[in-house]
């Protein structure tokens, strides 16, 4: 398919055909990696991210209070603590030691 480059500001242009920019998943304001090879201009397309927190609480004032989902109150959850005594595997209850640096094993 053939296309016209046309001036834009300093810059040149390309308008991409809705065919094209639908098929590559394009939109207006959207992002794409222009690289060249061998005197061929390579378009893709950036993968998009996720939505930022930004968009996340836009999104919660735009939907308002009322679309909040219910409160949903589990009670008091079991712990995963383990109720056996682990004490013949853990580490003795001693006051932790400082080492000095230049008591260290000198390389030789």
């Amino acid at each position: 398919m053939k296309i016209r480059v046309a001036r834009w500001g300093n810059s040149l242009a390309v308008r991409l055909p809705k065919a094209a920019a639908e098929e590559l998943g394009l939109e207006e304001g959207g992002e794409v990696d222009l690289s060249v090879e061998d005197g061929t201009a390579l378009l893709k397309p950036v993968a998009r991210r996720g939505p930022t927190l930004q968009d996340l609480v836009a999104e919660m004032k735009r939907l308002g209070p009322q679309n909040e989902p219910p409160f949903e109150d589990w009670g008091i959850l079991p712990s995963e603590w383990p109720d056996e005594d682990w004490s013949d595997i853990a580490p003795p209850d001693t006051t932790p030691t400082l080492y000095n640096a230049d008591s260290r094993r000198k390389r030789s």
